[in-house]
C-alpha cells in the first residue's frame, strides 16, 4: 500500500485529503507542522509527502530541507497558497520535485502523486 505525509497547518485541509487519499487506497498519515512532519517520516516513511510551504515554526522549506537530507529519496510535492517565484525556486533548489498552488486541483494532484509514485517503483 503506498504511503503519503500531509503537511498542514489547517487541520481541515490534512483531513479532507487524508480523506480524498485513502478512498484511493492510500495509507495517509498527517502532520501539522514541520517539526510533527519530520517525526512522521521517521516513524511511517511515505513515499510522497505533501508540504505546505507557509507554516508557524518550522516552515515548508525549512522542513523540505530537513526531509531530503533524512531520506534524499522521498518525493515532496509542495503546497501553497501564495505563488513566489522565488519560494518555488528556493524549493525546487532545495530538492522539492514539484509544486502545486492552493486551491487544489484534486484531479492534478492525485495524477501527479502516482507520477511520483511511479518513479519510486521504476528507481527499486
Amino acid at each position: 500500500m503506498n504511503k503519503i505525509l500531509i503537511v498542514d497547518d489547517e487541520i481541515e485541509i490534512c483531513e479532507f485529503l487524508k480523506s480524498f487519499f485513502e478512498d484511493r487506497d492510500f495509507k495517509v498519515a498527517i502532520a501539522c507542522d514541520g517539526t510533527q512532519a519530520l517525526e512522521q517520516v521517521s516513524l511511517f516513511h511515505p513515499e510522497v509527502v505533501l508540504l505546505d510551504i507557509q507554516m508557524p515554526g518550522l516552515d515548508g522549506l525549512q522542513t523540505l530541507k530537513k526531509i531530503k537530507e533524512m531520506h534524499p529519496k522521498v518525493k515532496v510535492i509542495m503546497v501553497t497558497a501564495v505563488e513566489t517565484q522565488e519560494k518555488i525556486e528556493e524549493a525546487m533548489r532545495l530538492g522539492a520535485d514539484n509544486y502545486i498552488t492552493k486551491p487544489l486541483s484534486l484531479e492534478y494532484l492525485e495524477k501527479d502523486v502516482q507520477d511520483k509514485i511511479d518513479i519510486l517503483a521504476k528507481d527499486l
